[in-house]
């Protein structure tokens, strides 16, 4: 069925924007582009309504003693933090030289992370949407982290290519889902003694185990607590958050090493413990930093039959 001329028009519309927008924020300084970025977000959350009620339902199973004014604030923080996201990615020329000091460790967390992966047996380190995730990789790798990341290929071929763009010139192995080398690689990866980064804060198309989130259970991906106990590689959570309130404040990463049983007879059970241990683990970083997630996404649309 052909499309309407009308839609083609606003998709194309829509497409030469966002290039646009791509583009000036690109040669911006990091200062000016976030600034830019809060005027997009306060516009975008009065004019995008099917994003704002989805953020604000999915803020009400979270927090249900907010009120609605509470929420409202939340959700506009929130949309505030994901166009900062995006103009951190684009205005990265400006401050690249200087990434090690806009992303920082907290204290102890560096060395956690790099006593894992002492041991040789490479380390599965889990993540989430939280904070600035696109920056971290970038970060490991500046600070002579070896690593690759799961993920999947993006629906906008405008937003894959400039996400490409970005992990390849932070010198960060990206392994897609949907490709038929990416399970040689992940094993590789590991067998390697590297890091193998996986985001399991999304309901998606993989297989998955139901643990607890935010009260309610959560279609969870499951590769990590599998992977662990196939290579008998540790397991750490990392997530970033931002240092301060103001634009350009940049972000710290906290990273907690998640023990297992490597040696237990039902390995089933262990891995949804893994699962749900490195869950909780970001459940309670996201309660620290409400608006630093992806409230729009629908966390809790598979249920248990």
């Amino acid at each position: 069925m052909s499309v309407p001329t009308l839609t083609r028009l606003r998709r194309a519309a829509r497409t030469v924007a966002l290039r646009g927008l791509v583009a000036l924020l690109a040669y911006l300084p990091l200062r000016a582009a976030l600034h830019l970025a809060s005027l997009v977000s306060f516009v975008g959350w009065r004019l995008a309504g099917t994003t704002r009620r989805r953020i604000l339902d999915h803020l009400a199973i979270a927090f249900p003693d907010l009120g609605p004014a509470e929420r409202e604030a939340l959700g506009a923080r929130c949309l505030r933090h994901l166009t900062w996201l995006v103009a951190e990615m684009l205005a990265v020329r400006s401050y690249d030289r200087r990434l090690t000091d806009y992303v920082t460790f907290s204290p102890g967390s560096e060395e956690r992370l790099r006593g894992a992966l002492a041991a040789g047996q490479g380390l599965i380190l889990v993540t989430g949407h939280v904070g600035h995730w696109e920056l971290m990789g970038r970060r490991l790798v500046r600070g002579g982290v070896p690593c690759a990341f799961v993920a999947r290929t993006g629906t906008s071929p405008i937003i894959h290519a400039f996400l490409a763009g970005f992990r390849g010139a932070g010198g960060f192995d990206v392994l897609l889902r949907d490709d038929p080398g990416t399970a040689r690689a992940i094993i590789r990866t590991l067998r390697d003694g590297r890091l193998l980064g996986m985001l399991i804060d999304q309901d998606t198309a993989v297989q998955g185990v139901f643990v607890p989130f935010f009260g309610r259970p959560a279609f969870t991906p499951r590769a990590a607590g599998d992977l662990a106990l196939r290579f008998q590689a540790p397991v750490a959570v990392i997530w970033s958050r931002r240092r301060g309130p103001a634009p350009g404040d940049g972000h710290e990463l906290r990273v907690e090493i998640v023990p297992y049983d490597p040696n237990r007879g039902d390995r089933e059970a262990e891995s949804v413990r893994i699962t749900g241990a490195c869950t909780a683990l970001l459940e309670g970083a996201i309660r620290e930093r409400p608006e630093e997630w992806v409230w729009m996404h629908e966390r809790w649309k598979t249920r248990p039959t």
